[in-house]
């Protein structure tokens, strides 16, 4: 395993689970089975469309098991007729009743297998002393995919980007329109993994991933990154290529003009992160939950 895989004792074989969308707020009702196949597909052409570089695999259907009562277990349990049993393949949600008279609720949840379209890529980030940055800033996308948003150029003093191949990796995905998205933070996935019944994307929390990787920074110590690869490329093949042109610093910057204008314009109600990590404006209430970031404009918010 070892010598086979891109990533040491990794698959990349990834998924997401989606839970059937609420009907009600009490989430006692779902939406049919079809819905939850529109917004799994959903999901995945919305990703492919912001250059997240994965490929459809397959989708299967996943019971989960939950204790129903009232109106819910009466309109599921009950079911004995043929064309009771006909609806099933169309619902999200039936029940039966144990040998201990407890209704039990099966809620068909759908499982997306997707894989990245060139396998994966790991790539170690070695510190030095008098680094004072790892030399690059994260996203996340609304998908729920973190991102490498912009990296430091060679002329920037103090990051250890340029030495690993950082840099010259995300070369690579601008010019090909792809995001540098990161899959794994050692042998830990930092992908989108659930969608709730209440349509929130459950994926990392990006501030922790930052003071995580502050932390790696502080103690010198080595920080291995995979990425999603949207074409065959090897580490060797990128050291080799540190040593090209140059680019601006105005064209290793992802965000753009327009977009730092729009941090000026954000709502009272956002916070920034202070700290070692990227600062990450986010809202007040934000969690593990998907939402877009603020796009980093300044080479002060880098890692």
């Amino acid at each position: 395993m070892a010598d086979l895989l891109p990533v040491r004792n990794s698959s990349s074989f990834l998924s997401l689970l989606l839970l059937p969308r609420a009907a009600d707020e009490s989430q006692t009702r779902y939406l049919c089975l079809e819905d939850t196949l529109a917004r799994a597909d959903a999901w995945l052409m919305s990703s492919q469309s912001s250059g997240v570089p994965i490929v459809h695999k397959n989708v299967q259907i996943e019971p989960l098991l939950t204790k129903i009562s009232g109106d819910t277990a009466l309109s599921t349990v009950n079911m004995g007729s043929l064309g009771d049993l006909a609806n099933l393949a169309t619902m999200s949600l039936y029940g039966f009743e144990d040998y201990h008279g407890v209704d039990i609720g099966v809620v068909r949840a759908l499982r997306l297998w997707y894989a990245p379209v060139a396998g994966e890529l790991a790539l170690e980030i070695k510190l030095q002393p008098g680094d004072t940055r790892l030399g690059f800033a994260i996203s996340r996308t609304e998908e729920g995919f973190i991102y490498v948003s912009s990296v430091a150029d060679e002329s920037t003093p103090g990051v250890a980007s340029t030495r690993s191949g950082l840099l010259e990796l995300y070369r690579h995905a601008r010019r090909a329109s792809r995001l540098l998205v990161v899959s794994r933070v050692g042998r830990e996935k930092v992908l989108p993994w659930a969608v709730s019944a209440s349509g929130d994307v459950r994926c990392a929390d990006t501030v922790s991933l930052s003071q995580l990787l502050s932390l790696h920074r502080h103690a010198l110590r080595p920080v291995t990154l995979a990425f999603l690869m949207w074409e065959d490329l090897s580490v060797a093949a990128l050291l080799r290529s540190t040593g090209s042109s140059r680019p601006s610093a105005a064209a290793v910057m992802l965000p753009t003009q327009a977009a730092a204008g729009d941090n000026n314009e954000a709502s009272s109600d956002e916070i920034a992160f202070d700290g070692d990590g990227p600062e990450i404006v986010l809202s007040k209430d934000s969690d593990d939950c998907s939402f877009r970031f603020q796009h980093i404009g300044l080479p002060d918010s880098w890692l």
